[in-house]
């Protein structure tokens, strides 16, 4: 498998530490725990977009461009490390944030993400929740191409073939670190969202003929839906790299009953998840994605669906400045004045 014929910008910071989870593993009394902390990748307080943007923004770059534009949620992740990539590339970036949720506390629209993007000095602009966000955007660089501009549009997640390489690498480092550290894990589990972390992984490691199975966690999608776009995204990937038909349709799991109400809605297992992980570990988690795919973790955990005999690997792709857009959600005691 060779990535080389692929422009990447090396702003990350490599390997992110893979690390045992042993007060999480005792207090469930489940299976070995582990967690391979993309939180650690060093872009805009780290995350799993840093991946995917070394590639994304080294062929915006590949291509003239001289503006990028993206999109995402209004707490979103990715558009926080776009903008700071740009910033460090000198590249003008465009974020267009949907309102998913509705929610109007001054600190969901205005903190957290949305600060950062502007810190950054990304423009931010919103959209109404149901808008046609890829139409958003090409609107915005037709706009920009008349006023002599060079955009480079990068899909909400950067979730397209040459985003998900940044997973692709992911399954190589992950497999280096099990090899050198003598562990052999079961299973690797993540939050599937826009699809690009999960079909990046699941695409390498199945190159690789590895045995970790791959287990995705859905924060907005139904499952057939989320299934499909891993899958397509994934196969896709693998057939750029050479290797057409290598991800089966029965490679892709996604459970998706631990969305609730909806995208960045909160649930009381993302609550409950986020709080014993800070706790137990002392590890920060966001409330819409990775949150979400703890509180599936355990849940599973606590129905015996992993086994004890199991060594599991979460996948932490960061995204804690989010925490700061729900101040009201986790409804914290302690504070004595």
């Amino acid at each position: 498998m060779d990535l080389t014929h692929y422009p990447r910008i090396r702003c990350g910071h490599w390997p992110t530490p893979l690390e045992p989870m042993p007060n999480l593993s005792a207090e469930l009394g489940g299976p070995t725990l582990w967690v391979k902390r993309d939180d650690c990748t060093g872009l805009s307080s780290g995350g799993n977009k840093t991946r995917k943007l070394e590639y994304l923004i080294a062929d915006a770059l590949a291509q003239g461009a001289d503006t990028v534009i993206t999109q995402g949620a209004t707490q979103s992740n990715h558009a926080r490390q776009t903008a700071a990539l740009c910033a460090k590339e000198k590249l003008t970036c465009h974020i267009l944030l949907e309102d998913r949720t509705g929610f109007k506390d001054p600190s969901y629209k205005l903190n957290g993400n949305v600060l950062l993007d502007r810190l950054h000095g990304a423009t931010v602009s919103a959209r109404p929740a149901g808008a046609d966000m890829q139409a958003e955007m090409v609107a915005l660089a037709d706009d920009l191409k008349t006023k002599g501009k060079k955009p480079y549009v990068i899909p909400g997640g950067g979730s397209n073939p040459i985003g998900a390489l940044g997973y692709v690498n992911a399954a190589l480092e992950l497999t280096h670190q099990l090899n050198e550290m003598g562990l052999k894990a079961t299973h690797l589990v993540l939050a599937t969202g826009s699809s690009g972390t999960h079909a990046g992984l699941l695409a390498g490691l199945k190159i690789l003929n590895s045995p970790l199975k791959v287990v995705g966690f859905g924060v907005r999608a139904p499952k057939e839906k989320q299934e499909q776009m891993v899958y397509d995204l994934a196969c896709k990937t693998a057939t750029m790299l050479g290797h057409e038909g290598v991800v089966k349709r029965e490679d892709v799991f996604a459970d998706c009953n631990y969305v609730g109400a909806g995208y960045g809605m909160p649930t009381s297992g993302m609550v409950e998840a986020v709080r014993l992980l800070a706790e137990t570990e002392g590890l920060l988690f966001d409330p819409v994605y990775t949150g979400k795919g703890l509180a599936g973790m355990i849940d599973w955990i606590r129905h015996n669906r992993f086994t004890a005999n199991d060594t599991v690997i979460f996948l932490h792709t960061g995204g804690s400045a989010a925490l700061f857009g729900y101040p009201d959600t986790f409804e914290l005691e302690g504070y004595v004045n």
